[in-house]
């Protein structure tokens, strides 16, 4: 059961998403998020990732994926399978190298289980995801216009 506290709703140029939080799964990364998402740090940051069939990332606030917060963290990988509607931390070739970038699937993914730390899944607004405009880098691509905790 979906709790305000461990919910946070991200208002994007599509429409709005939902994504329950998992501290259950993961206790550090969701922490971390929702210090970013009461400081600020995601609004007007764009997806810059977006690939038809497996995932939409967003996070980076240079815009290009090559940026985050800053403040590296631990990976907390876990049994959740990458399914539609995972949201699942983006990282480097380090396992902890996880830091403001994360994903969420289209489709099932898992061949991504056990090696990315999911902490959250879309409840409500999968549609509006579906949306969001492709392309690696994506032209004039959609973006997060405001996040918040609670639904």
């Amino acid at each position: 059961m979906a709790t305000p506290e461990n919910t946070m709703t991200l208002d994007t140029t599509k429409g709005k998403v939902v994504i329950e939080m998992r501290p259950d799964l993961a206790p550090g990364h969701v922490a971390r998020i929702k210090e970013l998402v009461k400081s600020g740090f995601y609004d007007g940051i764009v997806f810059h990732r977006v690939i038809d069939g497996f995932m939409a990332q967003t996070g980076c606030p240079h815009g290009t994926g090559t940026g985050g917060s800053g403040q590296k963290l631990k990976a907390e990988f876990n049994k959740e399978p990458h399914v539609r509607g995972t949201v699942s931390m983006a990282r480097a070739q380090n396992p902890d190298s996880g830091d403001s970038q994360f994903f969420i699937c289209f489709d099932d993914a898992t061949f991504l289980d056990n090696q990315y730390t999911v902490w959250g899944k879309v409840i409500e607004g999968m549609e509006n995801v579906d949306k969001i405009k492709r392309g690696e880098p994506v032209s004039n691509p959609d973006k997060i216009i405001k996040a918040s905790m609670g639904a």
